[in-house]
């Protein structure tokens, strides 16, 4: 009951985007683009910016930084102001619990320049944003079959997919009790994966 099996996850690479979200993300690291973090300002976002800002710091991005938007004055998500500053010093801009709304922002920040990786939880509109990479599991061409993951638990699934099967296990123990805290914070279905994600 402590240590649910990780057979009992599925492979994160099956969601649509993840792939080129991994790729994207590694090349950026290898060649030491600056990266921005652009989460939400609630304990899901929190956790889930947490966790993706560890993660590039440990393969080694020497130029990322988290953005987490003011609640009073910018609002949720993407939004073009915040985009124009964060495009002065970024190539990369990921987002984690948001964005995947934004289809004129990610044009936006396309127009400056900017790679955009869309990473979220939440339901999607008919048409995706023009981003370089978008994963999220309510995707209508999306056939993962777990579809209640918060965004930390979205952010975690891209975490292992740049870890590989070999780290898989030492990836999950480090960030489990982040993504299980995001995962609680937004009342998120205790079943399948966060189930597991919380009682580890």
């Amino acid at each position: 009951f402590l240590h649910p099996r990780l057979t009992d996850l599925l492979d994160p690479s099956t969601m649509p985007g993840m792939e080129k979200a991994v790729s994207i993300i590694r090349q950026a690291v290898r060649e030491q683009w600056g990266i921005t973090i652009y989460g939400d300002y609630d304990v899901d976002g929190i956790c889930a910016t947490s966790i993706m800002l560890e993660t590039l710091r440990d393969l080694g991005a020497q130029h990322v930084r988290p953005y987490i938007p003011s609640r009073h004055e910018e609002g949720y998500g993407l939004n073009a102001d915040a985009i124009e500053l964060l495009a002065k010093e970024s190539r990369l801009l990921l987002t984690v619990d948001c964005g995947i709304t934004g289809v004129e922002e990610v044009d936006y920040a396309n127009s400056l320049g900017l790679d955009v990786v869309i990473t979220d939880h939440h339901e999607c509109r008919e048409v995706l944003p023009r981003a370089v990479a978008v994963v999220d599991p309510h995707r209508a061409d999306c056939a993962y079959p777990f579809k209640h993951l918060a965004g930390c638990g979205v952010a975690l699934k891209l975490v292992l997919a740049l870890g590989g099967p070999d780290r898989e296990e030492a990836l999950f123990s480090r960030y489990c009790t982040l993504a299980a805290i995001g995962t609680v914070a937004d009342v998120m279905q205790m079943s399948g994966e966060n189930r597991t994600i919380v009682s580890r």
